[in-house]
């Protein structure tokens, strides 16, 4: 049963934090790679603590082992210094699928009783 197995680990690339450079009048992109390390085919999907700041594309899918995939982390233009940047982050989650399973995303995956792990990578915002 693949609930009672924990999900395997990602790489992503960078794997500690996400960059943005200055000036923030245009929007800004950064690609942040996804790869499935472990054994077993997994859900991923992203978070962000800003929602009208930031954006990513795709949001969630599906990995085989060792199957990887590129993400869009964008940043729309902002005023630097009059809005509060300290806590943005994006948060990978991910989940083993269920058995036998479509390779398409569910939410239900998340909601179960199944293991969940996280990794969250900070946002930089160079002035």
């Amino acid at each position: 049963m693949a609930q009672s197995v924990a999900p395997g680990d990602i790489i992503t690339q960078p794997g500690t934090k996400i960059v943005f450079n200055a000036p923030y009048d245009d929007k800004h992109t950064y690609h942040i790679k996804v790869i499935n390390s472990g054994g077993r085919r997994i859900g991923w999907a992203f978070k962000t603590t800003n929602m009208k700041r930031l954006g990513v594309d795709p949001a969630c899918g599906v990995l085989d082992p060792k199957e990887q995939v590129l993400v869009a982390v964008s940043c729309d233009s902002f005023q630097f210094g009059a809005e509060d940047t300290n806590n943005d982050r994006v948060t990978i989650e991910w989940t083993n699928t269920p058995d036998g399973a479509a390779k398409q995303f569910r939410r239900e995956w998340f909601q179960g009783d199944g293991m969940v792990r996280r990794k969250n990578l900070p946002i930089e915002y160079n002035p």
